[in-house]
């Protein structure tokens, strides 16, 4: 009586090398610029939790909520928008190329919703939209779009910019009609961000010089006419060149008190939870203004914290832009960097009165749901990106024999 034969067959011994080379496809370590934009979002993310937890506990009991009523809501934004962005992190450059027209005309739509009883004016802006116990602001959609939109268009026609007519249309006709939508809802201060997109698309394709400045001019002149016709976007300007700021009880209220959170704070500040200013002193102590808050409790030295991350944050972009040759990514990622960090520096710009009040929250940071998760998905496209620039398999998937 013979023993059984201890080998397995040569076709399963192919097949269970095939699934192991197909599994080690899939499962193979991040690219260092992949690891840098995560783990630089993920602890912005966290540092706007804690803040909005400390900054919102005030308002949120004065308005019966409990102290915690602002922190959940914004941990539940962040519980979908980290597995949304780790997601979306897993499609293929190919599918924001297919899909960048209809998710513009999207956008569109819902930016027109504000117009409808459907939309929400708040603080002068019509630019929310509510749908049952669901309230969003299209306009962050519309920037995430337009960047995909953008960086799709000139990508594709790469080779023709040289010529005014293809380096300017479709691309300045149709972001007009996006800023115009917005612009429309009175939010001057998202309208300055989504121009942003657009000159940081064009320079990233790099565009001449004499054809970025056709739209640079042209939202230069915009915005001082939608200065001038305001006589609170006057006001706001005039308080910020005065620099005694004398209107403390109107104007120069909430500017003032977050210079005076931010001196409060001194080098160490004055200790996670210990604002005084979020007693109902400083407006908009959870969103705008967090970067004060941070000031007032972690010093000088978490505001630079923060400052160094949001830095860090741009380097890893510059990362990803410079390890791509499709000019698709090259321009997509550009677009984002230039809303992200811009949008970042305006926020803090306006709190350390470097310029006048424009209504923008501290991206990953300020409280707000569809901001946080637009955010999050911005950074997941990117993050796909930098997945698809290091998927080079180092075997063959096709079930053959790997030779040296």
């Amino acid at each position: 009586m013979t023993a059984p034969p201890t080998d397995r067959p040569r076709s399963e011994e192919t097949g269970a090398r095939s699934s192991r080379i197909r599994l080690g496809a899939y499962i193979r370590p991040e690219s260092s610029n992949y690891l840098l934009v995560l783990c630089t979002t993920v602890f912005l993310v966290g540092v706007g939790l804690v803040m909005v937890l400390s900054s919102s506990s005030v308002d949120s009991f004065l308005d019966n909520k409990g102290f915690f009523g602002g922190f959940w809501k914004q941990a539940t934004y962040a519980v979908i928008g980290i597995p949304l962005m780790l997601v979306i992190s897993r499609i293929p450059v190919r599918f924001w190329k297919k899909w960048a027209w209809l998710a513009l005309f999207g956008a569109l739509v819902l930016q027109l919703l504000v117009f409808t009883p459907l939309g929400i004016a708040e603080g002068g802006n019509r630019n929310w939209i509510a749908i049952g116990p669901i309230n969003g602001q299209p306009s962050e959609l519309l920037k995430l779009a337009l960047a995909v939109w953008l960086g799709f268009i000139l990508g594709k026609k790469i080779n023709l910019l040289s010529d005014w007519k293809h380096a300017l249309i479709p691309a300045v006709p149709v972001s007009v009609i996006a800023l115009g939508l917005v612009l429309g809802g009175h939010d001057l201060g998202t309208v300055v961000i989504m121009a942003g997109i657009v000159i940081g698309a064009m320079f990233f394709a790099n565009l001449k010089l004499r054809f970025v400045l056709v739209p640079v001019i042209a939202g230069a002149a915009l915005f001082a006419v939608m200065a001038l016709i305001s006589p609170n976007r006057m006001a706001r300007i005039l308080t910020f060149l005065d620099a005694e700021c004398a209107d403390y009880e109107n104007l120069c209220w909430q500017p003032l008190h977050g210079t005076w959170a931010l001196a409060n704070g001194g080098v160490f500040g004055l200790g996670l939870g210990n604002s005084r200013e979020k007693y109902s002193w400083l407006p908009a102590a959870s969103n705008d203004y967090i970067f004060a808050i941070i000031g007032e409790e972690l010093g000088l030295i978490g505001a630079t914290v923060v400052l160094v991350m949001f830095v860090l944050l741009a380097v890893s972009f510059v990362r990803v832009i410079r390890s791509s040759s499709d000019p698709f990514v090259r321009i997509t990622t550009g677009a984002i960097m230039v809303w992200l960090i811009g949008q970042a520096f305006v926020n803090i710009g306006v709190v350390l009165r470097l310029l006048p009040v424009l209504g923008v929250p501290l991206p990953f940071i300020s409280a707000g749901g569809t901001a946080l998760l637009t955010s999050l998905c911005a950074v997941g496209i990117v993050l796909s990106f930098a997945r698809e620039q290091a998927a080079k398999p180092r075997f063959p998937v096709t079930g053959e024999r790997y030779t040296r």
